[in-house]
């Protein structure tokens, strides 16, 4: 199997990344440290994490062509942080 790199790739190590920073250092939200809530929202990082790479592999089965799969995959992204600014 080829691997090739994608955004939902750098999705899934950005989301990995801040679940693992947020367990070293703890959620700090708006300048309160909320102790209780730092494996809480570690693993609903590591929950997004596991749904993007699940993400990844479907659309790699979708597109087998490289570009096509960037541009689809950017869309999404970019569908989802429309909708995240609509909903907030």
């Amino acid at each position: 199997m080829k691997f090739r790199l994608t955004p939902l790739n750098f999705a899934t190590a950005f989301l990995m990344v801040m679940a693992v920073y947020v367990w070293l250092n703890g959620a700090k939200i708006a300048g309160q440290q909320y102790t209780h809530w730092t494996g809480t929202i570690t693993w609903i990082f590591l929950l997004f994490a596991f749904v993007v790479a699940f993400l990844d592999i479907m659309f790699r089965n979708f597109f087998k062509v490289t570009k096509v799969l960037w541009l689809v995959e950017l869309s999404f992204i970019t569908l989802v942080v429309v909708i995240f600014l609509l909903v907030k």
